[in-house]
């Protein structure tokens, strides 16, 4: 298969388009007839004699933006109740805050090894390049974990608007 077209070898091309381009077959299944004869030697790819090539196009791939169908038991337009719609706000607002306590942590505790830029070295860091590189991850993991944070409080912020 090769760009969306299935290619076999069935004879619909006609002797004379055959003869204008040769048809190359290169490694990995690679059918092609716009390589010159030389790209096609450098390649490793050789002409097919005698036996032309059908191209059948493959049915065409749905899109990312397809509508997806509708989790079983809920029907198209079908609206939540304000109930369930509480306690489902509810119920994410309560899982976000449990996040946003666990990232805090975490971050805190970066922070606390981190040390101003001064963490403390490691018996393993006699080479002090080691201990630079160790610093520099440091400071990247305590800059994704304070983005990490800063999502969090937006989500939330969400629900404290609605409220």
């Amino acid at each position: 298969m090769w760009a969306g077209a299935a290619l076999l070898s069935v004879g619909a091309l006609s002797p004379a388009h055959a003869e204008d381009k040769p048809v190359y077959r290169c490694p990995g299944n690679l059918y092609t007839d716009a390589l010159t004869a030389r790209e096609a030697r450098d390649k490793g790819c050789k002409t097919l004699d005698g036996a032309p090539i059908t191209v059948i196009q493959s049915p065409p791939r749905a899109s990312s933006g397809a509508a997806r169908p509708a989790p079983p038991g809920a029907s198209q337009g079908e609206r939540v109740g304000s109930d369930d719609q509480k306690a489902r706000d509810s119920d994410a607002r309560r899982i976000l805050e449990a996040e946003l306590r666990k990232e805090e942590d975490a971050l805190a505790a970066l922070r606390k090894e981190f040390n101003d830029g001064q963490p403390e070295r490691r018996g393993d860091e006699r080479n002090y390049q080691k201990y630079l590189d160790r610093v520099n991850d440091m400071k990247a993991a305590i800059t994704r974990k304070e983005a990490d944070v800063a999502a969090l409080r937006r989500e939330l912020g969400k629900f404290g608007a609605n409220r």
